[in-house]
């Protein structure tokens, strides 16, 4: 329970948002490294497009790390992003790629953006009546995940429109 929170807001409603936002810390902090990961392990044809690609998502994520760890201060709380917290607090497996091609590279985090982008939705719906603030900023993050998100699956479309496996 925090100590204090932002004027209007219980104790006990914060602490609810706080610990929502640490989950989405957690998987955001996951991801920048995941991206940066598969920056430098993507090899193949269309190698330098999806090495480009990457980095600018990375810097994104991280901005949204820092804006979500905030928040989670300015709450009360205190934000945890040490690499013990994220492997003890995180939900799911470890990115299971290493060196492999473009292909294998962007349906994997095409799934990543998935996981991440449905449990962002989640935590937003949870939020929304309790921290409108909070509920902003996920949307605002979403937004954006979103659009990496597609900017992965275009890669992997074929004219119709449909992922290519």
């Amino acid at each position: 329970m925090p100590t204090y929170t932002v004027p209007g807001m219980t104790k006990k409603d914060a602490a609810s948002v706080i610990e929502t936002l640490s989950d989405r810390l957690t998987s955001l902090i996951d991801l920048s490294l995941t991206l940066k990961h598969v920056h430098w392990n993507v090899v193949g044809e269309g190698f330098m497009a999806v090495h480009k690609m990457l980095d600018p998502q990375v810097d994104a994520v991280r901005s949204m790390v820092d804006e979500t760890a905030e928040r989670i201060a300015t709450l009360g709380g205190v934000p945890k992003g040490t690499p013990g917290s994220v492997v003890e607090t995180r939900s799911w497996d470890d990115y299971s790629l290493d060196r492999a091609t473009v292909v294998a590279h962007l349906h994997q985090i095409e799934a990543v953006y998935s996981g991440v982008i449905e449990d962002h939705r989640q935590a937003q719906d949870s939020i929304g009546d309790t921290d409108p603030v909070s509920e902003d900023m996920l949307i605002g993050q979403l937004a954006k995940l979103e659009q990496y998100q597609w900017f992965v699956r275009a890669h992997l479309e074929n004219a119709e429109g449909e992922i290519e496996s």
